[in-house]
């Protein structure tokens, strides 16, 4: 499933990232790269561990527990600190799949990473190039959102950044481990959970409610690894 979720962040709190990576200090993107993605690999990435990547993090993480979408379709379990990254003219990121595993930093926590997130923190009228493309079973997807918005997709598809062309691409980046891994299983549980969400504003005494809502459950039950 690959799903935009809008605004996870206010246009004030896009401000306020966007006024504090200006400021801060990259480094080179390879950092965090295995040893296949640091061949494909072209960006400037912030320090993990400064205070700046820490509060920026908690803002995003804050927000993402807030969000009903993000949660009804990831289904969270372990969420990796967001990163941070910055795409300037000729750079860019070639195909890659991103590694099954990530240890956290200066811990011993480990992340199996069963979606990706990259979160757009600049307008797209900002650069050019710089699109997101993302390959699966149904073909290929160019992304490109507003400031604020998230894209979110199996961690197992193959994708790349394109070239900025033009300007300054701004974004963060993290791993979720889901309660429910494999994304066929995760994918039916979003669909009904989002036709339980309709049903209940359209016909909210309906007794196909509860019955879909113990459907739901029942299945998560069954397919959750918490």
């Amino acid at each position: 499933m690959l799903l935009q979720i809008p605004e996870v962040l206010t246009a004030e709190q896009v401000k306020q990232c966007r006024q504090a990576l200006n400021d801060a200090d990259w480094i080179d993107g390879r950092v965090t790269a295995g040893h296949q993605s640091a061949r494909a690999k072209h960006n400037m990435q912030l320090p993990e561990h400064t205070a700046l990547a820490r509060q920026l993090g908690d803002l995003i993480l804050a927000a993402l527990e807030r969000n009903n979408l993000f949660m009804a379709a990831a289904l969270p379990l372990k969420v990796f600190p967001p990163l941070f990254n910055r795409y300037q003219e000729g750079q860019s990121f070639a195909n890659h799949v991103d590694n099954a595993i990530r240890q956290v930093s200066g811990t011993p926590q480990r992340v199996r990473t069963d979606l990706s997130a990259t979160l757009f923190l600049n307008d797209a009228s900002d650069y050019e190039g710089g699109e997101l493309v993302v390959e699966d079973n149904y073909g290929v997807h160019t992304v490109k959102l507003p400031a604020g918005h998230l894209i979110l997709y199996p961690a197992s598809s193959l994708h790349h950044v394109r070239p900025v062309t033009r300007g300054t691409r701004l974004g963060s980046f993290f791993w979720i481990q889901s309660m429910v891994r494999d994304d066929g299983e995760r994918t039916l549980l979003f669909d009904l959970d989002m036709a339980i969400q309709r049903l209940t504003v359209d016909a909210p005494e309906h007794a196909s409610v509860m019955e879909l809502t113990s459907l739901y459950h029942n299945l998560l039950r069954r397919w959750a690894d918490v």
